[in-house]
């Protein structure tokens, strides 16, 4: 019996679900409390900071200078591009500050509240500055620099243009213009960040315990930052409360946190409250997609020529830098689509708002929902239906190479968009929308067909010019003399089910059952090293790495049982916990055979003692690739949208646990809906972040959501040793697009465009007013 592919509990939910999950704030006991005072403005010069009289200080107070004193450096995310410029990013600002909520000073006391009054005791000084906020600010002829270090405010640019772009738009029956604009947004995970810093005084070491996606490079840029060997420095993340991206940087306040351990030889706890989370976290999806495309007459489409900008914030993030957004949205901007010409620039442009880093999907929503308004626009100028549209445009032969060199491995772009659309019964969609608008209902239907770039390592990495270059996996598989399995894994998951699924894939090739094999992660002490869990990666990467692994495992499991069995190795199958002998009724339990190998070595002198072994993975990566459909009803005198049905067609090649798929699946659309209707963090002129608490910031609740209806392909890859594709960002990519198409179509007869998410009730009525068509 295999149990790839079968519907297992996971593995980890029972301790969570009875409450017994350990996250980093479980282990702050006895620690003190770390409190950060934050800049008020955008833009300024430090001109000084007032510290209460020395002493009423029942604690300590740090600013920049000590930390320069102690040595620590700031933090530098590095591309090695001509086009990339640097900006150090300090754990305190000490001469200036760029972005409201940065950290100033870092208090520490006996308690949180004596923490917070000793915080704000302290005076800021600052000689405010005009700020920078939007891409516009930043751009313009007379914009001031963010950094005066550093001229001008694009950090990094990349550009293209083959030979035949001019050309097409030349011969080109419709031409479609598209100026399309994605708001801010934040990741907002349920657990905000944080981390308890622990001295031990015997060793002199740190343990860093913190809410985080990739603790082997955290260790490294915080050994780095501190200048101090790595072997100093433990990094531990145990049960993470949501990351989504958001916790896949070097934050400055963990450089202060952990130098402070040091300094102060005590334990400390810094954690982050919702305010500190809007303010000085991550955000994300604050872009501007201007793009033209060429159409022949019979709906082809010849040619893209775009300009794509991205507000990158004050920082560039450390490791994946400012570059992700806009390198990403200039590679994969074309998608599953055919077509030969492409021009490109594609900008990362620094602002003074809080840094930008990686958030689930990164730019592929909004270059997703580009390419679909291309196609859904242009049918309508040529009167092409929607889906012959796609028809006529999808790549269907494979190995495809798109206008950027990417190499599209098998896929199934036209089968699951045709699959969506019979499944949706579109025909029956459209004999329903005609009888509502005859009613005065406006009913909308909206599809979206994309692919999902996932589990790529190094060369994927190497090619952004990355000076730390993600991408490979390590493992560590070892049998102990009990036959139970431990799995060590560099990839740190955070709520994904990694643990389970790996867990059935190794089962699988050493012929035991998933619930004797344990997973440890997250832990830089005791696996090897890793790049954690980001961008689709874990199950395609640590599960080759993995499979590896257990087929070196289960081949000595062979020979063990060949010699105790006097047959040949390559006769024995491992399952059920058994070893058994080809066209014989001979067996033994696996056990019994690491017992052997265990406490009688001698009986196996060409035999190392014991069974452990290590798997490597560091594949080119692999594409997903999914269709949606999104069902609204739009009120067209509140401006309010309902989604009456959901639907999602995707293809992730293998499934290993098909729950965890559809879990991964209806959480991604969840985020995707957000991000096309509701969420959306707004700063005024100044650069105050005005939603800065959940009574401004509308996340979707259970009454917004929809049953999301999944359906599944499986496409098989040689770009991936275990058959299964990434999964864990496709919801998120494809919905906003689904859910904009369906409001156009809804508000047809009025002409409507919706040029800009979240498309909220305010957006819609503008729109309305604005509309041409003849329904106005």
């Amino acid at each position: 019996m295999s149990w790839i592919g079968r519907t297992l509990p996971r593995l980890e939910d029972p301790a969570l679900l009875r409450g017994l999950g350990r996250y980093f704030a479980d282990l702050a006991r006895g620690a003190q409390a770390v409190k950060f005072v934050r800049s008020p403005m955008a833009a300024g010069v430090i001109t000084g900071i007032d510290l209460p009289d020395p002493e009423d200080i029942r604690g300590h107070i740090f600013l920049a200078r000590d930390l320069e004193a102690g040595g620590v450096r700031p933090v530098q995310a590095v591309l090695d591009r001509p086009d990339y410029r640097r900006v150090p990013h300090p754990a305190l600002a000490g001469a200036r500050v760029v972005f409201t909520g940065q950290a100033v000073a870092m208090v520490v006391a006996e308690t949180e509240a004596l923490a917070e009054d000793l915080a704000e005791q302290v005076f800021v000084d600052i000689e405010p500055e005009d700020p920078v906020i939007s891409i516009g600010d930043a751009l313009a002829e007379d914009a001031r620099p963010v950094h005066p270090e550093t001229p001008g405010n694009v950090m990094v640019e990349g550009a293209m243009r083959t030979p035949g772009v001019d050309q097409a738009f030349t011969d080109a029956a419709c031409v479609v213009e598209l100026n399309l604009r994605s708001q801010r947004q934040t990741a907002m995970p349920m657990e905000g960040r944080g981390g308890v810093a622990d001295y031990d005084a015997a060793s002199g070491r740190v343990t860093l315990y913190a809410s985080v996606q990739m603790p082997h490079m955290l260790r490294t840029g915080l050994a780095d930052a501190l200048a101090i060997d790595e072997g100093l420095l433990r990094v531990v993340a145990p049960d993470v409360g949501g990351g989504f991206g958001s916790k896949m940087a070097l934050f400055p306040e963990y450089v202060a946190l952990v130098w402070a351990c040091f300094r102060l030889k005590r334990k400390l706890a810094w954690i982050e409250d919702r305010r500190e989370n809007f303010l000085a976290g991550s955000h994300s999806r604050d872009q501007i997609f201007s793009v033209k495309g060429a159409f022949s007459a019979e709906g082809r489409l010849l040619a893209i020529d775009g300009d794509l900008r991205s507000n990158v914030g004050a920082y560039s993030c450390y490791p994946v830098t400012c570059g992700v957004e806009p390198l990403m949205a200039f590679a994969e901007l074309p998608g599953p689509y055919d077509f030969a010409h492409y021009g490109v620039r594609s900008r990362g442009i620094t602002s003074n708002t809080a840094m930008m880093a990686p958030y689930r999907g990164v730019a592929r929503p909004m270059l997703t929902l580009t390419m679909e308004q291309l196609m859904d626009r242009a049918g309508a100028k040529l009167g092409i239906d929607p889906v012959e549209m796609r028809r006529r445009n999808l790549v269907t032969k494979f190995p495809h190479t798109s206008p950027t060199g990417l190499v599209f491995d098998e896929a199934s772009y036209l089968e699951a968009m045709e699959a969506a659309v019979k499944i949706a019964d579109y025909p029956a969609f459209r004999a329903r929308q005609a009888e509502a608008r005859a009613g005065g209902r406006y009913l909308g239907i909206g599809l979206a067909v994309f692919s999902e770039r996932t589990g790529y390592g190094t060369p994927a990495f190497a090619a952004r010019k990355m000076a730390i270059v993600p991408g490979y996996e390590s493992v560590d598989c070892e049998m102990g003399p009990s036959g139970q399995v431990t799995l060590r894994i560099g990839a740190s998951p955070h709520g994904q089910g990694l643990k389970t699924a790996l867990a059935q894939l190794v089962a699988d090739r050493i012929g035991i059952a998933p619930d004797q094999i344990r997973v440890i992660a997250g832990d830089t002490d005791a696996t090897p090293y890793g790049w954690g869990s980001f961008a689709s990666r874990s199950m395609v990467i640590a599960g080759g790495a993995s499979q590896f692994a257990a087929d070196k495992v289960a081949d000595k499991l062979r020979r063990i049982a060949g010699q105790l069995m006097e047959v040949p190795p390559e006769t024995i199958t491992l399952g059920d916990g058994l070893a058994m002998a080809a066209g014989t009724n001979r067996s033994l339990p696996i056990g019994d055979l690491a017992r052997a190998i265990h406490s009688q070595s001698h009986r196996f002198p060409e035999m190392e003692p014991g069974i452990r072994t290590q798997g490597f993975y560091d594949p080119p990566g692999t594409f997903s690739n999914a269709a949606h459909i999104c069902e609204v009803e739009v009120d067209t005198q509140t401006g309010g949208v309902r989604i009456d049905r959901f639907l999602v067609v995707e293809d992730a090649g293998l499934l290993i646990n098909p729950m965890i798929v559809d879990g991964q699946i209806a959480g991604g659309v969840a985020q995707g809906i957000a991000n096309a209707l509701y969420e959306e963090l707004i700063y005024d002129e100044y650069g105050t972040l005005l939603t800065s608490s959940l009574a401004d910031y509308l996340p979707p609740t259970c009454a917004e959501i929809p049953p999301i209806e999944i359906h599944h392909m499986e496409t098989l890859s040689p770009e991936t040793v275990t058959g299964a594709k990434g999964v864990g960002e496709g919801g998120t990519i494809g919905a906003p697009a689904a859910v904009v198409s369906a409001i156009m179509d809804a508000l047809a007869p009025f002409g409507v465009e919706i040029n800009t998410i979240p498309a909220t009730p305010d957006r819609i009525r503008a729109a309305l007013r604005e509309a041409k068509g003849p329904a106005r």
